[in-house]
């Protein structure tokens, strides 16, 4: 089997695998950060989200978000209210210590590493299949490809979701914890495992779609301009973060709609069974138009481009440097041998 590819030394599914493993590690370690304050300041203007957890997603890495009951994992007194972002980091460091910023990593960690593993892994092999079909230059590739991995890994992925936020949410041991789904499941089949993933595939597959697209578009562009090879780490960073940006702008809509989904969900678990019904998203878009007009599906555009934009380009630029780093060991490994 020919050890290169466009020019470049090809790199196993493994070594594709431990790349996006490390990036998924490294964003989450910058972005929790983000999404501890985040959290409080949500709390803070609408405190019927206390005791809550929900899965939040930057379009690469899946988050945990936990919404504690004004205090951190530490036990310690909340500090008050917040003006604003940077009074929200100044004041949790100085009150509760610098760990409280990482208190939500571990739930984190166990949806964001194998969902990114398997979206990232999944883009790439499908990417090639489809070039070797379709030809390098077709610009619907990396929109096919984005799409498909995204499908796949929110399908796999979606029962460990549902599981991780329940248990947060509800303090359950394990033991409650099988408990709960083998009653959903007796109950509602085995289905209920898979509560949340349409609207959670109406905001990431689109958003997956566009921002390969316009990742791939930056990339060659740039790469093509500064005479590189392969993208270089501020290549794949500023690519990274515009492609996002854009994916995000676009597909907040649907993203509104998630938030509003999962909300009709905790109210569901409060309810009696027989007065349950959930509004479809269709229902909860044309409701919330209604509602707050055209620019109620752009709620919260702010502060989504301010975390989307930056985990992107981190996530991005780290898988990037990964496989640059596989190549350059697999080709002085070829040298050896020959």
């Amino acid at each position: 089997m020919d050890s290169k590819e466009n020019g470049l030394y090809k790199i196993t599914t493994v070594q594709q695998a431990v790349s996006s493993c490390c990036g998924a590690v490294i964003t989450s370690l910058l972005v929790t950060p983000l999404d501890v304050v985040k959290v409080r300041l949500q709390v803070q203007s609408n405190p019927s989200l206390k005791g809550r957890s929900f899965l939040d997603s930057d379009g690469l890495t899946d988050h945990v978000c936990v919404y504690e009951n004004g205090c951190s994992h530490t036990g310690q007194k909340a500090p008050g209210r917040f003006t604003g972002m940077r009074d929200a980091f100044v004041k949790i460091v100085q009150r509760e210590g610098v760990k409280t910023l990482w208190s939500g990593l571990p739930p984190s960690l166990a949806v964001s590493v194998p969902t990114t593993v398997i979206y990232f892994t999944c883009y790439d092999q499908l990417r090639d299949a489809f070039i070797s079909k379709l030809g390098e230059d077709n610009d619907y590739v990396p929109l096919i490809a984005g799409g498909i991995a995204r499908l796949g890994s929110a399908t796999v992925i979606s029962p460990v979701e549902l599981i991780r936020t329940r248990m947060q949410s509800r303090r359950l041991t394990y033991k409650q914890l099988r408990a709960c789904i083998s009653s959903n499941v007796t109950k509602d089949g085995w289905l209920s495992l898979w509560k949340g993933w349409g609207p959670t595939v109406l905001r990431d597959v689109p958003f997956s779609a566009l921002y390969w697209c316009n990742y791939e578009y930056f990339k060659k562009r740039l790469c093509k301009r500064s005479g590189e090879s392969e993208p270089t780490f501020l290549i794949a960073f500023s690519s990274g973060a515009a492609a996002g940006s854009i994916a995000a702008l676009l597909t907040l809509p649907f993203d509104v709609v998630k938030t509003h989904k999962q909300t009709e969900l905790w109210e569901s678990e409060a309810t009696p069974t027989s007065q349950q019904r959930h509004a479809s998203i269709w229902e909860v878009m044309k409701r919330i138009v209604a509602e707050n007009g055209f620019t109620g599906l752009y709620a919260g555009i702010v502060p989504r481009l301010t975390k989307v934009a930056p985990a992107c380009a981190i996530m991005i630029s780290t898988y990037e440097y990964g496989k640059s780093f596989f190549r350059r060991l697999n080709k002085e490994r070829d040298l050896k041998n020959h």
